[in-house]
């Protein structure tokens, strides 16, 4: 079934950057495999999937991603240890990870751009509409976006987007919606859409954030779209083709308020640690205590003592 009611179970996750920003960290670890509080990233996305009832997720990945795949799969070594030290607590949080959902692997070759990673993943997806989830934002569960989209597109098929209002500095690190009314609270029609636009040129203060669901017409578009800004293969150029055409249904964008962490800028990142780390029951009474010291500039508690 393809259709507006198609149930979505399928999920994308691009993840074959190179994580440049976060050198040397990056060097031989995966930014997606960087540590949010005491988890990966890359588990708070497939976790959002999940939730939102997608039980088939594709990592579209590149060169030295491979703990990605050992993250998600089974440890034995590392469970009979715990089992032995009958630490129960961290052996359940070890085997969260190995059967969130049915994860595949599939490596993007020469990276040409978000778009060229989705149209990567075409004979997995097939002809089924499907999510793509970028692995730098993580939206905070108690802020539901995935259902919402999907309510969405169960009313107006095509694909959606999820969109933000930022400052007018920041239209140019993002692809900027052009928009017009649409029935619903916080939905809007896109009209067009330009990625990256130079300063003052953006269309609005409407920014595409991490979250797709998208119809499965969107590859031939993808495979006649050429290199775009960055010389990549934009897929935000490929939504702005069928924003003007209709030709495989509209294109709507969810505006979202909630708390979204953007992990791939390295003050974000710290920031994102903070704030979760900050709300953590079994950790935030004490960090609040150190960090509220810190900040007050007193000479913060050594933990321990």
């Amino acid at each position: 079934m393809t259709g507006p009611k198609a149930r979505i179970t399928k999920a994308v996750i691009p993840a074959a950057g190179l994580g440049t920003r976060f050198l040397p960290a990056t060097k031989a670890t995966p930014k997606e495999m960087l540590p949010v509080v005491d988890k990966p990233a890359i588990q708070y996305v497939v976790e959002e999937a999940v939730s939102a009832g997608m039980t088939d997720v594709l990592m579209v990945t590149g060169r030295n991603k491979r703990p990605l795949e050992d993250h998600f799969d089974r440890s034995f070594e590392l469970e009979e240890a715990l089992r032995r030290k009958n630490d129960m607590t961290r052996l359940s949080q070890v085997r969260l990870s190995n059967g969130l959902a049915d994860i595949h692997y599939l490596r993007q070759g020469d990276p040409q751009g978000l778009g060229h990673a989705v149209l990567r993943a075409a004979s997995h997806v097939g002809d089924e509409p499907f999510a793509v989830l970028l692995g730098d934002d993580l939206i905070d569960p108690r802020d539901v976006l995935l259902d919402r989209m999907a309510e969405v597109r169960h009313q107006y098929g095509g694909s959606v987007v999820a969109l933000m209002e930022v400052a007018p500095e920041l239209t140019r690190l993002y692809g900027c919606a052009a928009v017009a009314a649409a029935d619903g609270a916080g939905v809007v029609r896109v009209t067009d859409l330009v990625e990256k636009p130079p300063p003052g040129l953006a269309p609005s203060n409407y920014a595409v954030i991490g979250r797709y669901l998208l119809d499965p017409g969107v590859f031939d578009v993808l495979r006649r779209t050429g290199p775009g800004h960055g010389g990549e293969i934009q897929l935000t150029d490929a939504l702005r083709e069928l924003a003007g055409s209709g030709a495989a249904g509209p294109v709507h964008g969810v505006v979202f308020t909630g708390r979204r962490y953007d992990t791939g800028d390295r003050a974000d990142y710290l920031r994102t640690i903070v704030r979760l780390a900050w709300e953590r029951e079994d950790l935030g009474p004490e960090f609040r205590d150190w960090l509220l010291k810190f900040v007050d500039g007193r000479k913060p508690v050594t933990v321990g003592t």
